[in-house]
């Protein structure tokens, strides 16, 4: 059963279900009764040991669920409904001979979308559909508009994100990916505290830009009287609890940064960040392996993960070993003869490639932005991008062998960055000098900068043990294992443009 029409349609919609309210009100079902109890789930109902006979005597087990009917059919005295909850759907049948007149009288007025709680024994049908036998029945909650269609759901893909509630009742393929997402979030911290990891939380409100290189969101503290910024990344908090002697620490937080939306990007994001003293990225690439591979594992129960759809369809291999790709490496492989280091070499590379560059950019920023053209069709199966320019890793350890470079990856999976881990820069005096090389480039006129951040200084000066670190885009990350093309497909509520409506109440009905 469905209701559809236009915007006058719905208006006649709603009118005649909140007439059903006041009946249902005056037969002793309020709309929106208080110490309803479901003391079971329709999964319960499913997997309960015993028999489940075709006929339910008087005496048989009775259960309880509640939940919202998503289908109707009426069949003389006797109707069926289709009732769901979070564990799915339990068919129930309401018979006028066992609920009496009165009650049945009410049930004639439910609507698809209402809250219903039943308790019966359960039987089979004559086709062998598991079944509820109401026996008692109560309005839980009245639904006063039309809910969409759970066999057509619900298309409108600016609507869904809009009103995901609907959304999540009428396609139930998306309200498991984001219990996919719950159970991979869940392995991480499981891996990590089964490493021991100590899970903490550090500021959202920060004085200074930094942790990571991107436009803050800023405002403003009215008893302080003091700017602050929405974090972009707990990082320089995580590693002063390293400094103080938690040496393996770790954050599953909300970051927010300033920049466009896309298929990949919402200005609000989540991440798990991690610290550990006395390791190398070495140690973190081996370890987010494991890590990674344990949560395809749980939330998929296979290593071999589907991407795509359709012609487009791949299979994303998380069994094997992760490739690595050095950056200057990979610039040699795809361009022979290019002069590493070199400006003019890089921008004419560039252009033959038809490349766009910034040739005001440092030399180690124009190598990445090339690699990163260069290499985009190329990093699908899980690849960790190693060897940085340290023009573009202002907090990461510069390499004993090459000054120039850092200790630094980023790990790819289907094109995409998915997270970014490094040795950690502990010398207090480099640091500084990254800081000061941040400010300059803000006062040139860069946008995605750090500030400089003195304490941060000064607790490296009061000593950090050898460090790693290493950031795992959790969005990301559930596009991937749970195959969505979008971010918005995997965060419940994406950040979408206001639409113009007006912020009046209704008035009288």
């Amino acid at each position: 059963m469905s209701e559809t029409g236009s915007a006058g349609g719905l208006d006649e919609i709603v009118r005649i279900r909140r007439e059903k309210a006041v009946k249902l009100a005056e037969l002793g079902w309020p709309s929106f009764p208080s110490g309803v109890v479901a003391e079971h789930t329709a999964a319960t109902v499913r997997t309960a040991p015993g028999e489940t006979p075709t006929d339910p005597p008087e005496g048989a087990p009775r259960f309880k669920v509640a939940g919202r009917i998503l289908g109707m059919r009426g069949m003389g005295k006797a109707s069926f409904l289709d009732l769901w909850d979070r564990t799915g759907k339990i068919q129930v049948q309401i018979k006028k001979d066992i609920v009496g007149e009165e009650v049945y009288a009410r049930v004639k007025l439910l609507d698809v979308g209402d809250f219903l709680s039943v308790s019966g024994p359960r039987f089979l049908t004559r086709m062998g559909e598991l079944t509820l036998q109401a026996r008692e029945l109560q309005l839980a909650a009245k639904s006063l508009h039309p809910v969409p269609d759970t066999f057509f759901g619900l298309a409108d893909v600016e609507l869904r994100y809009r009103q995901r509630y609907l959304d999540l009742i009428a396609n139930p393929d998306v309200k498991k990916v984001f219990q996919q997402r719950s159970q991979i979030v869940r392995s991480l911290r499981a891996f990590l505290d089964g490493q021991g990891y100590l899970e903490v939380e550090t500021p959202m409100l920060h004085g200074l830009i930094g942790g990571a290189a991107a436009r803050p969101f800023k405002t403003h503290h009215n008893t302080l009287g003091e700017d602050l910024f929405l974090r972009i990344a707990p990082e320089l908090h995580l590693k002063r609890l390293v400094v103080g002697g938690f040496d393996r620490v770790y954050e599953i937080n909300r970051n927010f940064r300033n920049e466009g939306v896309s298929v990949r990007h919402n200005p609000e994001f989540t991440m798990l960040e991690f610290y550990q003293a006395y390791a190398t990225h070495e140690d973190l690439m081996q370890m987010s392996e494991a890590m990674i591979r344990h949560a395809a594992q749980e939330a998929c129960g296979t290593l071999q993960i589907p991407r795509g759809t359709g012609d487009a369809a791949i299979t994303l291999d998380f069994e094997r070993p992760f490739r690595r790709v050095s950056v200057r490496a990979g610039l040699l492989e795809k361009v022979p003869g290019l002069v590493l280091g070199d400006r003019a070499s890089l921008m004419a590379a560039a252009e033959a490639k038809g490349v766009h560059l910034d040739p005001k950019s440092p030399v180690g920023k124009l190598e990445m932005d090339l690699f990163e053209h260069l290499w985009a069709d190329d990093l699908i199966q899980p690849t960790f991008v190693v060897d940085f320019p340290v023009d573009v890793s202002p907090l990461a350890r510069r390499k004993d062998s090459d000054p120039s470079l850092t200790d630094r990856f980023e790990l790819y999976i289907a094109g995409m960055e998915v997270a970014n881990g490094f040795s950690e820069l502990n010398d207090p005096d480099d640091q500084r000098s990254r800081f000061v090389a941040q400010v300059e480039a803000k006062a040139a006129g860069a946008e995605e900068v750090m500030d400089y951040d003195e304490d941060y200084c000064h607790a490296l000066e009061i000593g950090m043990p050898p460090t790693a670190g290493e950031g795992v885009g959790i969005d990301r990350l559930v596009m991937i294992l749970a195959n969505q093309a979008s971010i918005r497909d995997v965060i419940l509520f994406p950040q979408m443009r206001k639409l113009e409506t007006s912020a009046e109440p209704p008035g009288e009905r």
